[in-house]
C-alpha cells in the first residue's frame, strides 16, 4: 500500500461517484457491508447492487431499531446483570452483533469498547458492564464530547481507573493519565512528533478535578468534602476547574479532533499506515466544527473515494468478531428464531482467537492489525470453519449449513457453487487459479468413497460443506 502521504487530502474525502473505472458492484457492496457491519448475506450483496451507493450507504445509516431484539435484549440484560453472571457478558453482545437491524451502531461501538477499553475482569459487576456498553452504543454515531464527558463518570470506567479512590488529600492519577493519553488527545502532536500534548504536571493537576467522586447504590455520586477545591494549573490554565472543566480543555485542545479522527480512519479505512495530519485535516476541522458530531463524519468516510479505493480495499486483517460474525452471516446462521445459534460457543471461539469483549487485555484495548494472526489463530480459524460448515459440531449443528444455502440460491452444479462461495465471502476476490483449484476439488471429491449407509445426497451435501470449508480458509477471507 502506498505511503498515505501520497494520497490527496482534497480528492480523499469528496464524494464517490461511480464510474467505468470504478464501478458500484459487489466487491464494493461487500467492503462496505464488512467495514460498517459484519458481513453480508447473499440477499443484501444483491440488493446492495440493484439499490446503488447512496442507497446502500443510507440504508445501513438510518437504520431502524428492532422492538423484537430490542425486547429480548432487554430481558438478557437484566438477567446478567441480576445474576453479575461476567461469563455471559461476551455472548449476550454478540448475540445483539448478530442479530441487530443496524450493524453501523454496533460495529462502532466496538470501536469505542476499543477505545475507552474496560475490563470486567477488574470491575467484577456486570451491570456496571452493561451499562458502560449502553452508554457507547448511545453515543457511537451522536456526540463524541458527550460520551467523554458520560465515561468520565461512568460506574465501570470509575472502577477501572479507580477514581473511586481519589480524594483531595490523595488525587488519583490514572483517570487523567488515560482521558489525555487514551481517550482525547494522545502523546505525539498531530503536527509535530517531538513535542508532546500534556505533561506530568497536567496530568497530577487535573487528577484533583476529578477527586470525591463515589459509587452508592450502583451509581455515581460526587461528595463536595472528598473534592479538592483549590486552583489548579492545566494546559497553562489557573482556575479552580472541576472534571467537567478537564474534559472541556481536552476538547478544545488542538490535538483531539485529529485523534479521534485518526481512530475512526484506521477502523474504517486502514491500520497500516498511519494517515498523515495534512490527509486527516478535513475530517478533524469537520469535526471540531460540527462541536464533534460523530455521524457526520463517518458519513463523509463511508462516502468518500478513498473508502472505496485500493487504499482501504482489504487493507485490514479481520478481528476475531469480524471473521466470526461474517462467516456466521454469510451462511444465514442468523435467520429464523427457531434455529438461533448458541451465541455464547461463538463468543468462546472468539476468546480462544484473542478477543473477549468485555474484557480487552489492557486499558489500550486489543493490538489489532496484524496481531490478530499467527499460526495458532489462523489454525483456530480453520478449525471454527469447518464446525460452523460441517454440521456435525453439537454447538452448532445445521444452523449454519452451506449445502443448504446452496439449495436456498438454486446451485446444483460445482461451477454454480463455487461461485456462490467465492461470491458470498469473498465478493469474487480469487485468483483464476483459486478457482480452478476449488473446482479441481469438487471434482475429485466426487468420486470418493462415503459411507454405505449415506444416500446420495448426503454425499453431495457432504461435498458442498467441504467446499465451502476450503473458500472459508483462503487467505483473502482473512481480509477485511
Amino acid at each position: 500500500m502506498p505511503d498515505t502521504p501520497r494520497i490527496d487530502p482534497v480528492g480523499a474525502w469528496e464524494r464517490y461517484r461511480p464510474d467505468r473505472e470504478r464501478p458500484w458492484d459487489i466487491k464494493r457492496v461487500g467492503h462496505l457491508y464488512r467495514r460498517s457491519g459484519f458481513g453480508a448475506t447473499h440477499v443484501e450483496l444483491e440488493e446492495g447492487v440493484r439499490g446503488g451507493v447512496d442507497a446502500a450507504i443510507d440504508r445501513l445509516l438510518d437504520a431502524r431499531p428492532s422492538a423484537d431484539l430490542d425486547a429480548a435484549w432487554e430481558t438478557l440484560k437484566q438477567s446478567i446483570g441480576a445474576t453479575n453472571n461476567g461469563a455471559q457478558l461476551p455472548a449476550g453482545w454478540v448475540y445483539r452483533m448478530l442479530y441487530s437491524t443496524q450493524p453501523l451502531v454496533e460495529k462502532t461501538t466496538l470501536l469505542w469498547h476499543d477505545h475507552f477499553a474496560t475490563s470486567n475482569s477488574k470491575v467484577n459487576n456486570a451491570g456496571f458492564m452493561l451499562g458502560q456498553y449502553e452508554l457507547m452504543r448511545r453515543h457511537a454515531l451522536g456526540n463524541f464530547g458527550t460520551m467523554l464527558r458520560d465515561m468520565s463518570h461512568d460506574p465501570a470506567m470509575m472502577v477501572w481507573l479507580d477514581t473511586i479512590e481519589s480524594r483531595r488529600d490523595r488525587p488519583n492519577e490514572n483517570y487523567a493519565r488515560e482521558l489525555m493519553e487514551l481517550f482525547s488527545l494522545g502523546i505525539p502532536h498531530p503536527r509535530d512528533a517531538s513535542r508532546r500534548n500534556y505533561t506530568e504536571t497536567d496530568i497530577r493537576e487535573a487528577a484533583k478535578a476529578f477527586t470525591g467522586w463515589r459509587i452508592v447504590s450502583g451509581r455515581d455520586v460526587f461528595r463536595e468534602a472528598q473534592h479538592d477545591g483549590g486552583v489548579k494549573t492545566v494546559f497553562g490554565r489557573r482556575g479552580n476547574w472541576n472534571w467537567d472543566d478537564i474534559v472541556r480543555f481536552c476538547l478544545d485542545h488542538e490535538a483531539c479532533p485529529f485523534f479521534i479522527t485518526r481512530k475512526l480512519y484506521r477502523h474504517l479505512i486502514s491500520d497500516i499506515e498511519p494517515p498523515s495530519a495534512d490527509l486527516l485535516e478535513p475530517l478533524a476541522r469537520q469535526l471540531k466544527d460540527g462541536d464533534y458530531e460523530l455521524r457526520p463524519v463517518v458519513e463523509r468516510i463511508l462516502r468518500s473515494n478513498l473508502f472505496f479505493s485500493e487504499h482501504a480495499y482489504r487493507q485490514k486483517i479481520k478481528s476475531p468478531v469480524e471473521y466470526v460474525l461474517g462467516v456466521v452471516r454469510g451462511l444465514e446462521g442468523h435467520v429464523g428464531t427457531g434455529s438461533r445459534i448458541a451465541t455464547s460457543q461463538l463468543a468462546r471461539a472468539m476468546e480462544e482467537m484473542g478477543q473477549r469483549v468485555f474484557y480487552p487485555p489492557s486499558v489500550a484495548g486489543w493490538d489489532g492489525g496484524r496481531a490478530w494472526l499467527n499460526a495458532q489463530t489462523f489454525l483456530l480459524r480453520q478449525n471454527l470453519a469447518l464446525s460452523l460448515s460441517s454440521t456435525t459440531d453439537d454447538r452448532f449443528g445445521r444452523r449454519t449449513d452451506p449445502a443448504t444455502l446452496a439449495r436456498r440460491q438454486e446451485k446444483r452444479t460445482n461451477e454454480e457453487r463455487v461461485d456462490l462461495f467465492l461470491k458470498v465471502f469473498l465478493q469474487g476476490d480469487a485468483t483464476a487459479a483459486t478457482r480452478t483449484r476449488l473446482l479441481e476439488y469438487a471434482e475429485n471429491a466426487a468420486r470418493n468413497r462415503y459411507p454405505a449407509f449415506w444416500s446420495a445426497d448426503d454425499a453431495e451435501d457432504q461435498r458442498v460443506r467441504s467446499l465451502c470449508h476450503l473458500v472459508l480458509c483462503l487467505p483473502e477471507f482473512q481480509l477485511c
